[in-house]
């Protein structure tokens, strides 16, 4: 069933709740929502351990653009939000883009308890062609013509999708569905910031406290794989990073699940109850 908590911009964000347990948030990549992405499946397997929220974020689903122009801030504040709404501490689980914004939301919110993170898609060496430094405004241009179609033909090619591929998915429905929220693209790709130049990350990054696991798939291009390693790097000793064997960027909830269990479950142990 939706609910909406509302942000701090008055923006209604909509939220789903299941299970008992902790609170465990989970963020979704981009143009993914409760009705469209891994989240739901996962949280179906996560009720048996947590209490488990997942909400579309703004643009998406249920969740309008916003009541004010879309930032990086709105977003950590929808995740604000949300923890306050779980009882003022949880648990982050973040997947590709959203796995960036939620490092970016454990270096600034203190009702973050622990966090883990899959796959942020950033370019850090020379085994990916780096993202054009101008993509963002590349895609608000294209979304300024209402070409939604070119801005995800864009965005597919640039994460690797083969030509014949893109033409085979313009085909299908879910095209269809990506449309509608291909306007959110411009945002994602402004959260990663001017990471995907191929070159390491910065030292100080992210300011993340808490325990931290850092995942990629075993099947996964290589450029991802180094990317988590230099963001477990990045963030120190308190950071665990895991290959999880036979898992590209679309894992599989059953395989992800466990690994979460796991961590979490050993933060709090380490760390007393979470709310």
């Amino acid at each position: 069933m939706t609910r909406f908590t509302t942000s701090a911009d008055g923006t209604g964000i909509a939220c789903s709740t299941t299970g008992s347990g902790p609170a465990l948030i989970l963020v979704d990549g981009a143009m993914c929502h409760r009705r469209f992405g891994p989240s739901t499946e996962l949280a179906s397997v996560l009720d048996k351990n947590f209490t488990v929220h997942t909400y579309d974020r703004r643009g998406r689903g249920e969740t309008g653009d916003g009541a004010t122009p879309w930032s990086l801030e709105r977003e950590v504040e929808d995740i604000d939000a949300l923890i306050r709404e779980a009882g003022g501490s949880a648990f982050v689980f973040g997947v590709s883009s959203g796995a960036v914004l939620a490092l970016e939301a454990a270096s600034r919110l203190p009702g973050i308890s622990g966090l883990a993170i899959y796959e942020a898609p950033f370019v850090v060496d020379d085994t990916y062609r780096p993202r054009p430094a101008d993509i963002v405004r590349q895609m608000n241009d294209l979304l300024a013509r209402g070409d939604r179609s070119g801005m995800l033909s864009k965005f597919m090619k640039m994460v690797g999708a083969p030509g014949i591929g893109v033409a085979v998915m313009k085909l299908t429905p879910m095209w269809k569905k990506l449309k509608q929220v291909a306007h959110t693209l411009p945002w994602d790709l402004a959260i990663l910031g001017d990471d995907g130049r191929g070159t390491p990350l910065p030292t100080g990054r992210w300011n993340v406290q808490v325990p931290t696991l850092a995942m990629d798939g075993g099947k996964s291009p290589q450029y991802l794989r180094n990317a988590m390693k230099n963001v477990a790097e990045v963030l120190g000793a308190n950071t665990e990073h895991r290959t999880l064997a036979g898992q590209t960027h679309m894992y599989k909830p059953s395989v992800v699940a466990p690994e979460l269990v796991e961590f979490f479950s050993r933060v709090q142990r380490t760390a007393g109850p979470v709310a």
